[in-house]
């Protein structure tokens, strides 16, 4: 993440055994195998194919997680949950059905992997999103990124791009139907007998802020490889997906966006990831990040961190903890003192937060299966160049500001908003995410 002083940089040789290039952090891998594990499978792919048509936003209730609520068809008998073919689903005790219902989002693929999908106004009681909670509050989203599902009620274009290893032609992957989850079986057909890697995560706000593999950075020269698009396969909801599984050596960039918060402008930000595989490499973030690649000081990023890395800051216990990746430190706090009341996250899935303001920030985590957010850390920002904030408005995923690339995680759906959601939507937001169904 950071180019250490000569000073910082004896003292981290004593304590930390991962590779200064990398500017890792001594600590235990947890990771068990997946496939695709090698940082070199894949090509750097900065391709510009056609993106979706992003969504306006579409219509938001004012509270609760709205997920599921209704859509066409999979309608409930007596006593049985249902599982519609917009996605959303609602549990009852008693047996479940589904209705697939619902067609590959008219993809197209090509060289150059254009779009044919648009989307458009939210049906009349269309599912609601993360981002339609965060719309309704006058916090809007800037960045909506996930492999997995909408985050849009009106969503109706692909989630992400893959490039086939046999021949280097692109496919979009798109949804079951509007709002609803990934149409996995596209991607599985399209790279049948050979690999595939993802190389565009598209934005489904309408900020057009898409993620491609990493240019090199201060920390790294070289740029990173994409995920294996087969690595994470997961059922979220009855239908099975995929997610972003990234170990060392992966990460996504986006250095001109459009929207993202700088200079001491307020922002909410939050990922889900897994609480079972990481390490305590520098630095598994998804947020906001420098635009050079380069690591340009105190303040000048604000990401999402998720790990056990504690070289700098740290939470209770040996992690893993959610963080905020500042530059030049991960705080779980005001300063690289342990905080007690930042607590592991070993779920299978979890909700990582930060919430950026003038003066403050705050941290907040859960179960993303279940269970209500818990607020780690809000208080003062840290001393020594913190305060006002310097943000530059890139975004990163699965890497630090200046393309430190030691870490590992596993992402399924990231978002960042324009201004500090209120905690009332923070939670709607984490209820939301909890009735998607991830794991089931």
């Amino acid at each position: 993440m950071e180019q250490l002083p000569v000073r910082d940089v004896l003292i981290r040789v004593a304590v930390c055994s991962s590779t200064l290039l990398f500017g890792g952090c001594s600590s235990n891998d947890t990771s068990s195998s997946y496939p695709g594990d090698d940082a070199s499978s894949g090509t750097n792919n900065s391709a510009s194919s056609g993106a979706p048509t992003a969504s306006s936003g579409g219509a938001a209730s004012s509270g609760g997680s709205g997920y599921g609520s209704s859509g066409s068809g999979g309608g409930s008998g007596s006593g049985a949950s249902s599982t519609s073919s917009g996605g959303g689903s609602t549990s009852s005790s008693g047996s479940s059905g589904s209705s697939s219902g619902g067609s590959d989002s008219g993809t197209s693929s090509g060289s150059g992997g254009s779009s044919g999908t648009s989307s458009g106004s939210a049906d009349s009681g269309a599912f609601t999103g993360p981002c339609d909670i965060y719309g309704a509050g006058n916090t809007p989203c800037v960045a909506a990124h996930s492999t997995v599902r909408a985050l849009y009620g009106n969503y109706s274009g692909s989630l992400y791009q893959v490039t086939r290893a046999s021949d280097h032609t692109t496919k979009d992957i798109g949804l079951l139907s509007t709002g609803g989850f990934a149409n996995a079986a596209t991607q599985d057909s399209f790279c049948s007998g050979t690999t595939c890697t993802i190389t565009i995560i598209y934005d489904q706000s309408s900020k057009g802020n898409h993620l491609r593999p990493a240019p090199a950075g201060g920390a790294k020269k070289t740029p990173d490889n994409p995920a294996d698009a087969a690595a994470l396969k997961l059922n979220i909801a009855g239908h099975s997906v995929y997610g972003v599984h990234i170990p060392a050596g992966v990460g996504y960039r986006n250095d001109t966006t459009s929207g993202v918060a700088t200079g001491d402008q307020p922002e909410t930000e939050y990922m889900v990831t897994s609480g079972t595989y990481y390490n305590g490499g520098c630095c598994f973030d998804y947020g906001n990040a420098e635009t050079n690649n380069n690591d340009d000081g105190a303040g000048t990023m604000e990401a999402v961190y998720f790990g056990n890395c504690n070289y700098w800051g740290k939470g209770s216990g040996s992690g893993p903890w959610v963080m905020a990746d500042l530059e030049n430190g991960l705080f779980g706090g005001q300063s690289f003192t342990a905080n007690p009341t930042d607590t592991p996250l070993p779920s299978a899935y979890v909700t990582a937060l930060v919430k950026g303001r003038s003066g403050t920030f705050g941290l907040k985590g859960g179960n993303a299966q279940s269970g209500k957010l818990t607020t780690m850390y809000d208080g003062a920002r840290p001393s020594g160049g913190y305060n006002p904030m310097k943000k530059q408005g890139a975004i990163i995923l699965g890497i630090g500001g200046d393309n430190s690339n030691g870490a590992q995680g596993d992402f399924y759906e990231g978002v960042m908003t324009s201004g500090d959601a209120s905690g009332a939507n923070d939670d709607a937001v984490q209820a939301n995410i909890v009735a998607a169904g991830y794991g089931h």
